[in-house]
């Protein structure tokens, strides 16, 4: 049953962004930073766990999961830290993905050729 809630909240969150551009004059830069705003914004008003809690990596894999990572790591980090969690919270917090995105796009662009439109 897990599987079926991460397909159909993710699907869900997928299905939006996609709605947004076919129907929409927003520009697809927009429309990321908008979810990634979103998830920060739930997750400042505890509403985004519950959804992680119920669709697991439905949840947080989708750029709204980004912002919710953020937000999450930020809180986190004031707690321990006090005010200086503020810088080092989203840091710490969205290194593992961010590396991991730099990483990946090092090797496609060391394994393909580029060729010009």
């Amino acid at each position: 049953m897990d599987y079926v809630m991460a397909f159909l909240i993710g699907g869900a969150i997928c299905v939006i962004g996609q709605l947004l551009i076919d129907y929409t004059k927003i520009t697809p830069a927009r429309i990321l930073v908008t979810f990634v705003v979103l998830g920060v914004a739930l997750e400042a008003f505890k509403l985004y766990q519950p959804l992680v809690d119920l669709a697991g990596c439905g949840a947080t894999v989708p750029l709204t999961g980004f912002g919710y990572n953020l937000a999450k790591g930020t809180r986190d980090a004031v707690e321990q830290s006090g005010w200086l969690g503020i810088f080092t919270g989203p840091m710490s917090a969205g290194s593992a993905g961010i590396s991991a995105a730099l990483f990946s796009g090092l090797v496609v662009a060391l394994v393909t050729k580029s060729k010009s439109k």
